[in-house]
């Protein structure tokens, strides 16, 4: 008997250009393998519709997101009240499939009491209230950090109110953790991310350059980076590779003035998936320590010396693959220690222990299928 699935995501996952689509996208990619039949359920801003979709689903359909004033609620997060549509709702309401939340943000239907004998699973991508605490520290506009610190309050409420409206998956064991001992869900479980690796491909020997890459239009992003040049590679003869999507006028001018960096805005994912293999040292610095960090994945899979602190790694049982920095003079020393320290066959050995048995994609859809049916 054929399995049918709605997954209702708050954004088009494709292309797969940003961190936040790896786990939408190929969680999509390892359902239809096994068998599931996909209703997909896409809220639309900026990315336009992609009929690449339609390869792993038996049906795709977008709705618009209520931008701008349309979106905003005293009650709910701008996140979620956002993401509300009666003709979605009206769709799902025709059958008795099983539905997918893909974010808090796609959470609406839990407070409806029309689904309330419906098998719905959110996924979680980050203990929100969080991450938008964070936002508000790391940013240096009134108006955003405001908007941060208000959404980040309500979100702490709404998620305390849907912590047991279903079974929670959560991408980390610490927010797993998070939502078990501060919000008291009782179905909460960790589901690791989707990715598209199979294997470990870093190259074996010496690259010529450090590489920090990340979407440079979030602030935090664009913190990291300016910490490394300002703090790390302020006098080191070490050149220094920043790539990413969207880079800010500020940093482009502070990138000009540092003589060993080198700013790429806005490469493909061929050109940065190239800088990755070809770096010396990932070198990747966080200022949160929610979720999973996607591009550490990417790094580990395909890179040489992971060079991190402690919010990039806490948690995540990847602390034995990198080498962990806590301020920037320990990251100097590393940066110095590893430059020319040939990358070798037996950290790849470690790496493909120690990714292979979490980031299996096969496995985890598996697992993902039994819970949902």
């Amino acid at each position: 008997m054929e399995k049918h699935l709605h997954i209702i995501s708050f954004d088009v996952p494709y292309p797969v250009d940003h961190g936040g689509y790896f786990d939408l996208f190929y969680k999509l990619v390892a359902l239809y393998q096994q068998g599931i039949r996909i209703h997909l359920h896409c809220f639309e801003h900026k990315r336009p519709q992609q009929p690449e979709l339609e390869q792993y689903c038996a049906e795709v359909q977008y709705y618009p997101r209520q931008c701008g004033h349309k979106g905003f609620s005293h009650k709910l997060p701008y996140i979620v009240a956002s993401r509300t549509n009666a003709q979605l709702e009206e769709r799902l309401l025709k059958d008795s499939h099983p539905i997918l939340l893909e974010g808090v943000h796609c959470s609406y239907l839990l407070h409806d009491d029309r689904f309330n004998n419906r098998k719905i699973i959110l996924r979680l991508h980050n203990v929100e209230y969080k991450y938008y605490k964070q936002l508000f520290r790391a940013s240096h506009s009134l108006f955003r950090k405001m908007y941060y610190l208000n959404e980040s309050r309500l979100l702490k409420q709404y998620e305390k109110a849907i912590a047991n409206k279903g079974l929670v998956l959560a991408v980390s064991d610490q927010d797993t953790n998070t939502y078990r001992k501060e919000f008291g869900a009782e179905k909460v479980a960790t589901l690791p991310v989707f990715l598209p690796y199979t294997q470990v491909s870093a190259p074996e020997g010496v690259g010529c350059f450090c590489l920090y890459h990340g979407n440079l239009s979030v602030i935090e992003n664009e913190q990291a980076a300016i910490w490394l040049m300002e703090k790390v590679f302020d006098d080191l003869k070490v050149p220094l590779v920043i790539a990413g999507k969207n880079p800010s006028q500020k940093l482009q001018r502070i990138a000009n003035n540092h003589r060993n960096t080198c700013l790429v805005a806005d490469p493909s994912e061929q050109e940065m998936q190239d800088m990755i293999g070809k770096a010396q040292i990932n070198i990747l610095p966080s200022f949160n320590v929610t979720g999973v960090k996607l591009k550490l994945l990417n790094a580990l899979f395909n890179g040489r010396h992971c060079v991190v602190n402690e919010a990039t790694v806490q948690s995540t049982g990847l602390e034995s693959a990198c080498h962990i920095g806590t301020n920037a003079n320990a990251f100097k020393s590393l940066v110095v220690q590893l430059y020319r320290q040939p990358f070798a066959e037996e950290e790849i050995r470690l790496r493909n222990t120690l990714l292979l048995s979490t980031f299996d994609n096969k496995r985890n859809a598996q697992r993902l299928i039994q819970w949902i049916f």
